[in-house]
């Protein structure tokens, strides 16, 4: 049996705030937050591109373990539910079909790995292991794999 993994979507697969930064001034950025410009401009899902590595690296991963995107997505908002799963239709396309899940609690998913660039939403209390995106040990797609090639070895 195939070993599972999630992957979250926004700051991981999307890079999403390089996108707000373009797109947004500073001054309303520094008022709203990015997370809630997030949540507030659903559309912003539609022109974001790929973190780099990202897609190549879903696609590698696709082919050795089951594979799910996890994200979650503002309850006062459905339109950006639907923007999430066009972009990863979009971006991802055949490997990713029905693998999106959406959950505010991300602890409730049974897996062996969770590559998550935050610890809210229930991270925390995944069962599996957390592997922090962006963080010293796996900044980038390039580290993630190299631990998933360890981790086979």
């Amino acid at each position: 049996m195939k070993k599972r993994i999630y992957i979250d979507l926004d700051g991981v697969v999307v890079d999403i705030e390089s996108y707000i930064r373009k797109t947004f001034s500073n001054r309303y950025i520094k008022e709203h937050g990015i997370g809630t410009i997030i949540d507030m401009h659903p559309q912003i899902f539609y022109d974001a591109l790929p973190m780099p590595g990202a897609v190549a690296s879903f696609r590698e991963l696709a082919q050795r373990y089951d594979v799910y995107i996890l994200s979650t997505a503002p309850w006062d908002n459905p339109e950006s539910w639907k923007a999430k799963r066009i972009w990863v239709e979009q971006h991802l396309g055949s490997e990713a079909y029905k693998r999106l899940i959406l959950s505010h609690n991300k602890g409730l998913l049974i897996g062996d790995y969770l590559i998550d660039d935050r610890i809210a939403n229930g991270v925390a209390d995944f069962q599996g292991t957390h592997i922090h995106f962006g963080s010293e040990g796996t900044p980038d797609w390039d580290s993630v794999m190299q631990l998933f090639d360890v981790i086979e070895e």
